[in-house]
């Protein structure tokens, strides 16, 4: 069935209508490490419910594979919301995307009902995470606590088009106007420890518009990206796709900083230089990274 969402790579995240079983049942095929079965912008008012059970139905019965699967439920603000998660939840999708995010309350509601059903269906506690979106400039300076409302919270998520709106600008191709908001996103879900995705690109046929930024999406320290179409996956993974160079001196730190556990030594010197602890994690993560790539050895550079 589903991949679990914590410590799966995520460097893209596929937006798919609720309401569309040829797409869905397609999935693997089209490449994503996750999948984000859409219940809000995708699904009109009048098919609410019928796309609730229809994706509650492919998350339970449907093997995606190695996918990541995420549902969107429709924001705490509708009458749809609990409505979805008491569908959804008892399928256990990975987690659940809260749109909307203006505060810590926002998430502690999503929390505390997540929990209760949960335990109504005696499923592990915990077992289904939640990304918060945030899509407003109130929960863009709420950012941290956020992040930090709940155990369950896994990612945060930039909202592009919704942030834009409520700041009274247009969204531009170079993004600058979401500068702001993505270093402090950034921050916030690497100081709570968190996943943190990007927005779309929305102009389907401006692949170089996506490349740059997804590039800059990279830069910055996003997790990933997310696509609202399969042709956009490549160049969003490509972003990810760590430098030779730094890959293998990489390769070159874990097996100092392995070597010097073994012989009990707490200094690691890599080409000339001090290495300390942060850059031994940094250095675990890119040769992770690198294995999505097929680079599971320096000799493959």
């Amino acid at each position: 069935m589903k991949a679990a969402g914590k410590g799966h790579p995520c460097r893209s995240m596929l937006y798919m209508p609720g309401n569309n079983p040829g797409m869905m049942q397609h999935v693997p095929a089209f490449g994503a490490d996750s999948v984000l079965l859409d219940l809000e912008d995708a699904v009109a008012e009048r098919e609410k419910d019928a796309a609730r059970r229809l994706v509650a139905h492919f998350v339970r019965e449907i093997d995606f594979g190695g996918v990541v699967v995420t549902v969107r439920v429709n924001g705490a603000d509708t009458p749809h919301f609990e409505r979805d998660l008491e569908e959804i939840i008892p399928s256990a999708p990975a987690a659940v995307r809260i749109p909307k995010c203006h505060s810590p309350e926002d998430v502690k509601r999503a929390d505390a009902a997540i929990g209760r059903i949960e335990r109504e269906q005696g499923m592990p506690p915990g077992g289904v995470r939640i990304h918060a979106m945030l899509e407003t400039a109130h929960g863009i300076e709420h950012a941290f606590e956020i992040a930090r409302a709940a155990e369950r919270v896994e990612a945060l998520t930039l909202g592009g088009q919704d942030l834009t709106a409520d700041m009274g600008v247009q969204k531009t191709r170079d993004g600058a106007e979401l500068f702001y908001a993505r270093g402090r996103i950034v921050m916030a879900a690497k100081a709570a420890g968190l996943m943190v995705f990007d927005t779309v690109w929305t102009d389907i046929d401006d692949a170089e518009g996506l490349k740059s930024e997804a590039e800059l999406a990279a830069r910055l320290g996003f997790t990933g990206k997310a696509a609202i179409h399969p042709a956009q996956i490549d160049a969003i993974h490509e972003a990810w796709r760590p430098d030779a160079r730094e890959l293998r001196r990489a390769f070159r730190i874990v097996e100092a900083a392995e070597r010097a556990e073994r012989e009990g030594k707490g200094v690691i010197s890599v080409d000339g230089r001090m290495v300390d602890g942060p850059i031994v994690v940094r250095a675990f993560t890119l040769i992770r990274l690198g294995h999505l790539y097929g680079i599971n050895e320096e000799a493959d550079l």
